[in-house]
């Protein structure tokens, strides 16, 4: 029943569950206690309604989001927590004391300033974005100054409204005790905060601290393109949640004989990306992609079928070949869109074959066996298992962009898999490892997902206390701590 919450209030967690159905009681608590009224009780449900607010920002909760989409954004719920302060004093009999026209005036001027302070906080980031974003490319060529501090910038509309706490609370504290000072030095507070936070971001709109311009910035990387004469490209593109397809191939790009070099179109996904020595040149505009000097680049790879493929297709001068993410039966192993390339790489024979069968216009010669990198560090069974407990991996793919139960073992089988390892006569440690996709499209396969980790976790707690693994934990204790020391 609580995973069923949590799926249905699109949030990630119990303690994220209970935050966000404490933040929905709270505002009719406080609507409720200032008509009642009661200072104190709305004293409590305010602080409930701050805390859970912050708590799921602080979690990146999507139900935030989806809050804005219905009209009940962020500034909404400030607005609408500081009317019930206005409504409070009224209710209180305060409506023509010095103390309710001083909350009215704060209130309206703290609003006032959420104008300017969006707007610079935009501008700043806006002149800040450089055509491209880079790691390690030397571009000593170009000044580029220091970005403000992480705290102005990351969440600022958020911050900046929380800075009415203190008018807030002195209210608060006046309206119970009478000492209507302790309401003026709340709400000379927030403004004078408020004031101070527009004072630092300022001279961040100078010339001096903005990025140069793009002109500038793309000329220093051609320049760096000449002199690193890149020979072997991966380009890789993708949604949010596909870095892993990225990331998959750092390492064996790091190998690579030439000069390789990482080339990616969206920013989000440069964080995202691994540690790697290779040089990564990420640039969201196909305009400026295209006028990029390629003309060293021999071979070009290409992990994922995506549109923006098609602004380094069109250069002549570099084989372009598809490597994929991953060989599987799936119909994406066999997208006719890979006709575009030079070649197409498989893990072996079962890959040629599977453009075979399917038909899609992939010629038999275009395909190329070159096995799998990744795979390189696996070594045969020798006859004798390393540990008295052997470790299973189960890593199914996800469910694919149609029905088609072949997609993925999970629907029809998965959770007997696990379940039948679990119960195995011989115990064995089971590693599941889900593709990162799992659940996107099929609320099934997110349900399967669900329970197969539930069980997982139940089991790994139930032999935690089971005091017949205990000889098993402290032998493994070592290598475990040896491959976090590597890891």
């Amino acid at each position: 029943m609580i995973s069923t919450a949590i799926r249905l209030a699109r949030v990630g967690s119990r303690s994220e569950l209970a935050a966000a159905l404490l933040m929905g009681l709270g505002y009719p608590c406080v609507m409720l206690a200032a008509l009642i009224p009661h200072i104190w009780f709305f004293a409590a449900a305010t602080a409930v309604t701050y805390a859970t607010d912050w708590y799921l920002h602080q979690k990146g909760s999507y139900l935030v989001n989806r809050l804005g989409k219905v009209r009940a954004g962020l500034s909404i719920r400030f607005l609408l927590r500081q009317l019930m302060v206005i409504l409070l004093l009224a209710r209180l009999d305060l409506a023509e004391s010095p103390l309710f026209y001083s909350a009215v005036a704060c209130f309206l001027v703290f609003y006032g300033l959420q104008a300017p302070h969006g707007a610079l906080t935009t501008l700043i980031r806006l002149r800040r974005t450089m055509p491209v974003v880079t790691r390690n490319v030397d571009l000593h060529a170009v000044r580029i100054p220091d970005a403000p501090p992480g705290a102005l910038l990351r969440r600022s509309a958020e911050k900046m409204l929380h800075l009415d706490i203190p008018a807030v609370v002195g209210i608060l504290i006046a309206a119970g005790t009478g000492e209507n000072v302790i309401g003026y030095v709340g709400i000379g507070l927030t403004l004078l905060l408020a004031l101070l936070y527009l004072g630092l971001l300022f001279p961040y709109m100078r010339r001096g601290r903005l990025a140069p311009p793009a002109p500038a910035v793309l000329k220093a990387v051609d320049s760096w393109l000449r002199d690193y004469q890149p020979s072997v490209v991966l380009y890789f593109s993708g949604s949010n949640e596909s870095a892993y397809q990225g990331n998959m191939w750092l390492d064996t790009m790091a190998r690579v004989e030439g000069r390789p070099l990482i080339i990616m179109r969206e920013r989000a996904l440069v964080p995202q990306l691994a540690e790697t020595s290779v040089p990564v040149l990420c640039v969201p505009a196909g305009t400026h992609l295209m006028n990029l000097d390629l003309s060293t680049v021999r071979v070009c790879l290409y992990p994922a079928n995506v549109g923006k493929n098609i602004h380094i297709l069109r250069v002549p001068t570099m084989k372009h070949v598809f490597i994929g993410h991953g060989d599987s039966d799936k119909l994406a192993s066999v997208n006719p869109y890979s006709k575009v390339y030079d070649e197409v790489w498989t893990a072996g024979r079962a890959g040629r074959d599977r453009y075979a069968l399917a038909d899609v216009g992939v010629l038999d010669q275009d395909i190329v066996e070159v096995g799998r990198p990744q795979l390189e560090p696996i070594r045969s069974w020798t006859g004798a298992v390393k540990n008295p407990v052997p470790t299973v991996l189960y890593a199914p793919t996800w469910e694919g962009w149609d029905d088609n139960p072949g997609n993925t073992s999970l629907l029809l089988a998965g959770e007997n898999i696990v379940r039948r390892l679990l119960n195995a006569a011989d115990p064995v440690r089971i590693i599941y490892k889900p593709h990162p996709f799992t659940g996107i499209r099929s609320g099934k396969a997110k349900a399967v997902n669900a329970r197969i980790r539930a069980m997982l976790e139940k089991a790994a707690a139930e032999r935690a206390a089971d005091p017949r693994w205990a000889k098993e934990a402290s032998s493994a204790a070592a290598g475990q701590s040896a491959a976090k020391a590597e890891l």
